[in-house]
């Protein structure tokens, strides 16, 4: 049962706060302990509904993360490495089974950090174990294949752990793609140093603290800092066998290209503006509710998130007018009270860049419907809050139609014809996810093969299930994540051949 509070914003962030810090440390975790960092510096990491501190974090640099790898690097040529896939099968389960008894601790965690309503932060720890729970149960299936030749040699294959993986995650999903990372990675044998976003630090830590005495030391290591001080050496460490990066497009272009000097194998799960499209005979109740589910959810901070509606004009008025009101229905407010539906941004960086677009769509023409401003009541005024937002006759030249605004703003397109939505939908450099809403099987099949994108949902969206893999085309990304071939990325297949010589006695 979830834990809200019934005081003020202040008196519940405070309250929570001391709740969740107290006799807590918050340091990097390397080789099974917690370390400072080596320069002796901290940051603070700040909770976005009332922009206070939340605790001291360690702004780590090189020397730290020369530190993690080889620990991670002592662990696979100690006790990790010699583990068979039913082993770590189940020390897996036994993390997931020490993770769930602490969901409480690490969904206030993440609701404090990223600014998630509470009950939002519950399901997503909930996410993240299933997909450690699937790893650890698809694992005991890995297999090499035996390859037919002749009867003279006998030709096998085997799956082999890469060795040490970097993984580094963004702030939206903290835990959840954290998970989607250390489930394949560590069920096929690798050590791990993960380097979690500097705006949500806390479950990272926390998870990884609660593995000791599970693995051995040196296997889960998190190191923590800004990008350019402790996630480019992380991408460009020589120790590092495979990285895996999820974030901006043009942070990715980073990691590729430093990756690319060591010739490090790169798993990129980037950016996306995600088209959803309406034909004439969708079910508009239905559609107008998946939308705004899928863009408002955790104030439009996914990289997946249905950010351009291309809606049929025989249908656009009345999908306006129904959008509009599912928009203004949100309740916005203390991410701890059990009412609010949509919390603040999860930081002044992205309040700036959010409100930034909204002036920019009205700049291009762009005609507001709804939202676009800081919700009304001095007791949001001190976070990060914004009004679920609606531009209407958006050009899909515009801005706000073309780049990542990271937000709970809508963009909504016309057309007329199919071919002209397709055209539409796929006029961007993105391609990580699409939604299609009709009721005709033979047109969602076409517009599931037409649309370019890594996943399509038909009259649902951003289900991302256990099994399913999830990534995309384009500057979405490179590889797959979610589904049991995600192993295959933390892997190195090697080929035995072996001569079969004369039988005769």
């Amino acid at each position: 049962m979830v834990d809200y509070y019934d005081g003020t914003i202040e008196e519940n962030h405070r309250e929570a706060i001391e709740r969740a810090t107290t006799d807590r440390s918050f340091a990097n975790w390397i080789d099974g302990e917690s370390v400072a960092a080596t320069t002796d510096e901290t940051f603070e990491t700040i909770d976005p509904a009332v922009t206070d501190p939340i605790t001291a974090i360690p702004r780590s640099g090189e020397a730290d993360v020369d530190k993690a790898v080889a620990a991670a690097r002592d662990a696979i040529d100690g006790e990790w490495g010699d583990t068979t896939a039913a082993e770590r099968s189940r020390l897996l389960q036994e993390w997931i089974e020490t993770l769930r008894e602490h969901a409480d601790e690490l969904a206030l965690l993440e609701s404090l950090d990223v600014g998630k309503p509470l009950g939002h932060a519950h399901g997503e720890i909930e996410k993240a174990l299933e997909f450690l729970e699937y790893y650890a149960a698809v694992s005991r299936g890995q297999e090499g294949v035996q390859v037919p030749v002749s009867t003279d040699a006998h030709v096998y294959t085997r799956q082999e752990p890469y060795g040490v993986v970097g993984a580094i995650v963004p702030w939206n999903f903290p835990l959840v793609l954290a998970s989607w990372k250390l489930g394949p990675a560590l069920a096929a044998g690798n050590a791990v140093v993960l380097k979690p976003a500097e705006d949500s630090p806390l479950t990272a830590t926390r998870v990884a603290q609660l593995s000791k005495d599970v693995f051995p030391d040196g296997v889960l290591n998190v190191v923590h800092g800004y990008g350019e001080e402790a996630g480019a050496p992380l991408a460009g460490h020589d120790g590092v066998d495979k990285l895996s990066f999820t974030g901006e497009d043009v942070t990715g272009e980073e990691v590729m290209r430093t990756a690319a000097d060591s010739i490090t194998p790169v798993t990129l799960e980037l950016g996306g503006k995600s088209p959803f499209l309406v034909f004439p005979d969708a079910d508009l109740d239905a559609a107008v509710e998946t939308v705004a589910g899928g863009i408002f959810y955790n104030t439009g901070q996914s990289c997946d998130a249905p950010s351009r509606v291309l809606v049929h004009e025989d249908v656009h008025d009345e999908f306006v007018d129904r959008f509009v009101e599912a928009a203004e229905a949100h309740v916005i407010g203390d991410p701890l009270v059990e009412e609010t539906t949509m919390g603040p941004l999860a930081s002044q960086a992205q309040y700036e860049k959010v409100t930034g677009y909204v002036e920019t769509g009205l700049d291009d023409g762009a005609t507001l419907v709804a939202g676009g401003d800081r919700p009304a009541g001095d007791e949001l005024e001190d976070g990060w809050f914004v009004e679920p937002t609606v531009f209407d006759d958006v050009d899909n030249e515009m801005r706000v139609a073309r780049e990542e605004v990271f937000g709970p703003v809508e963009t909504i397109n016309t057309f007329s014809e199919y071919e002209e939505a397709i055209t539409i939908a796929n006029d961007t450099p993105y391609g990580l996810a699409a939604g299609v809403a009709t009721e005709n099987t033979d047109l969602a099949h076409r517009a599931a093969a037409d649309l370019e994108a890594g996943s399509v949902w038909i009259n649902t969206y951003g289900s991302t299930v256990t099994g399913g893999p999830f990534g995309g085309y384009k500057r979405s990304g490179i590889g797959r994540e979610c589904g049991k071939d995600a192993l295959e990325y933390y892997t190195q297949t090697k080929t035995v051949n072996v001569e079969l010589g004369d039988t005769s006695l």
